[in-house]
């Protein structure tokens, strides 16, 4: 094995290990060498509609028996679309081209490289949003590439899916200066351009990466550690806010609670979850 490579297995396993699953993550490592030989899975066929989740009525206690924590209900988050937002016939190759190779439209032109527009499968059934691009992704011109990249490709992988059957994206769609959070009149001329690639690849599941993603989406400002892993709804998409890779890779210790987000969204959409141990 080359130096690279050897260096991605031992990235990939201390992320696996550090969440606890270093047995399921191998399990699937030797399925697919036994597969190699076999057909490359298809790519999935666009999702169909998906029914909107049923708010769980409250469960009754009974205070002689143990605690046990009920399933949070869904929250149904207010739509940001409007009817004159969809556009008939809408593609990905429209959108991009509607915001053309020199976009000015607002001031994060001014020391942009390259406009990151998002990447992967256009009918895919899971999309991951991000705030903004960072310096490795203004070079690029690619989302996620840099280490908060790397850490969210294994992430995927550990879910059991590919980074090119998915998609990737950003509210923003240019790196803001310093890495600092977008700001609100650059994130409402952006977001649209990010509402019409939802409705063009409809996905099965959106996963909200970090606060400023989650709020640009449902509109509201909870903090992180009380709405993350909680399913809400937009326009009829089942969504779910989680920490940033970026933030994992400063506080290490919450990739647990990443991942049991993670967990929930493979339920979700029919992926195998690992065996509890």
């Amino acid at each position: 094995m080359n130096p690279e490579g050897r260096a991605r297995v031992e990235a990939w396993l201390e992320y696996f290990n550090d969440l606890g699953i270093s047995d399921f993550c191998l399990d699937r490592a030797a399925s697919t060498v036994e597969a190699s030989s076999e057909p490359a899975e298809p790519i999935p066929a666009a999702p169909q509609p998906l029914p909107r989740p049923v708010r769980m009525a409250p469960a009754t206690v009974d205070p002689n028996q143990p605690h046990v924590a009920s399933v949070l209900p869904v929250i149904k988050s207010a739509s940001l679309f409007v009817a004159n937002e969809r556009i008939e016939g809408d593609t990905l190759e429209r959108i991009r081209e509607d915001i053309g190779e020199n976009c000015r439209r607002c001031k994060l032109c001014e020391q942009r490289n390259k406009i990151v527009f998002g990447a992967g499968h256009a009918k895919a059934e899971l999309v991951f949003v991000g705030e903004g691009p960072g310096h490795d992704e203004d070079i690029q011109g690619l989302p996620f590439v840099g280490r908060a990249g790397k850490l969210l490709t294994q992430m995927i992988e550990a879910m059991g899916l590919r980074r090119d059957v998915v998609y990737i994206a950003n509210v923003v769609k240019c790196r803001p200066p310093q890495n600092r959070a977008p700001e609100p009149d650059e994130i409402e001329t952006c977001s649209p351009f990010l509402y019409r690639q939802l409705a063009v690849i409809r996905p099965k599941a959106v996963v909200c990466l970090g606060a400023i993603a989650f709020q640009s989406l449902t509109g509201t400002k909870p903090s992180m550690s009380r709405i993350r892993g909680q399913w809400l709804e937009f326009r009829g998409i089942p969504l779910m806010a989680t920490y940033h890779p970026a933030y994992l890779l400063r506080n290490p210790n919450a990739k647990g609670d990443v991942w049991e987000d993670l967990k929930k969204v493979m339920a979700h959409l029919g992926l195998k979850l690992p065996a509890k141990r």
